[in-house]
């Protein structure tokens, strides 16, 4: 049974989720109860990324909850954690709310809004089509509708240059206290026919887990599923890859069905010709 504290978190995301799914209306405008503020009161540029520092989970984001009728269940680490989608962002509206992590929404902190991982998390986030890029930390849940990835806060937006067009492509990337995270190891164009491209579906330290989820998957998809190991930020993993596809286009059609079996959403992602 969800808590009372509970039940309002969601509700609070659940809301921020419709803000900035309709932020824009159909003639480019804002609505008038969100979108940035009136008079820029800061530097934007000014403003530093977050810092990833140890932080103790927050007591009140991190359990399973249900939005708009989807049951979410968050996920225990973001280890090795690596998404590609869409980003959306939240205005003035929920500036001074409560988060679902319990802090306050400031639209001009760099923190973000996910729905399944870990409160807190910190996350390097590259715009795909200007390669900017940002560090933020995620204290709130969403967002859910439109196969959006990630909810910005404004000044996020703002430095990854994606307010005026509402959305933007754009990959993001977990990173912990002293590390970096490699955005630039895994090169994703924008359309790929050379039979070098997987899906990843999970990743895992270690490697024997990861081949314990390789064999289980195997028996449940028609695709060949292969255990990928890399250096993210300095640590080992073992990235779980489906494939490959011919093409990006191929590799998309199959996310749907492997979502149901992934660590977050399945990424589609480019094998630059290391082997098995």
């Amino acid at each position: 049974m969800i808590s009372h504290t509970m039940r309002s978190i969601v509700v609070i995301s659940v809301a921020t989720m419709l803000a900035s799914c309709s932020l824009f209306k159909r003639d480019g405008g804002y609505y008038s109860d969100d979108g940035p503020p009136r008079r820029e009161k800061v530097d934007i540029a000014s403003i530093p990324d977050a810092v990833p520092r140890n932080e103790k989970m927050s007591r009140t984001g991190n359990n399973t909850y249900t939005a708009l009728g989807k049951r979410y269940r968050p996920m225990k680490q973001a280890r090795g954690f690596y998404q590609r989608g869409q980003a959306s962002w939240y205005g003035k509206k929920f500036h001074g709310r409560r988060t679902s992590s319990g802090e306050v929404y400031d639209m001009y902190a760099m923190t973000a809004a996910h729905p399944t991982l870990p409160l807190p998390t910190y996350l390097r986030v590259t715009n795909l089509d200007n390669s900017r890029s940002v560090v933020v930390k995620v204290n709130d849940r969403g967002p859910f509708l439109h196969g959006r990835i990630i909810d910005l806060s404004y000044v996020a937006a703002a430095k990854l240059d994606i307010v005026r067009t509402g959305t933007g492509n754009v990959e993001i990337e977990s990173v912990f206290p002293g590390e970096q995270a490699s955005t630039a190891e895994i090169n994703i164009p924008v359309a790929a026919n050379n039979g070098n491209v997987y899906v990843q579906v999970a990743a895992f330290g270690n490697q024997g887990n990861a081949m314990h989820f390789k064999n289980t998957l195997t028996r449940q998809v028609q695709h060949p599923v292969h255990v990928k190991p890399a250096i993210v930020a300095g640590n080992e993993m073992h990235r779980v890859w489906v494939g490959p596809f011919a093409s990006t286009l191929d590799a998309d059609r199959v996310v749907p069905d492997l979502a149901r079996f992934a660590s977050g959403y399945p990424t589609v992602v480019i094998d630059n010709g290391t082997s098995f």
